[in-house]
């Protein structure tokens, strides 16, 4: 198994950091455009959700909701850990910030409203000391 399953050890460890303030989410039916810096797409059966920057969803012709913040927690976690996107998301609930997850296969990404980012930093890096 790779990655770090220890919950301690994940939130220790989890060194969150804002990767830009700038994304989107819009979603397409069918084949969808070409979108520059596309992050990740989810496929769900109403249509294609497409998470990229917000101006390169605009210049594709789509309609993005937006702008929101990425936060990586840049912890390699495992896939199988049990926890971290339940201790992250009850955090930034307590805040009242809105916590959109995605996991890849090293890390966790959070998209929330951009101008609770640093907030949202705050609360995260306050798991890490507790």
């Amino acid at each position: 198994m790779s990655g770090e399953t220890d919950l301690s050890r994940l939130l220790s460890g989890m060194e969150p950091v804002i990767i830009g303030r700038d994304w989107g989410y819009a979603s397409v039916q069918g084949t969808p455009p070409p979108v520059a810096g596309l992050f990740a797409t989810v496929a769900e059966a109403e249509g294609l959700t497409l998470i990229a920057p917000f101006a390169a969803l605009v210049a594709a012709g789509l309609t993005p909701e937006g702008p929101m913040a990425r936060i990586t927690l840049t912890v390699h976690s495992a896939l199988a850990a049990v926890g971290l996107t339940a201790a992250v998301s009850t955090a930034l609930a307590g805040a009242g910030i809105s916590a959109n997850m995605i996991a890849g296969f090293y890390h966790d990404h959070i998209f929330l409203a951009a101008d609770r980012a640093d907030e949202a930093l705050a609360v995260l890096q306050g798991l890490t000391h507790d």
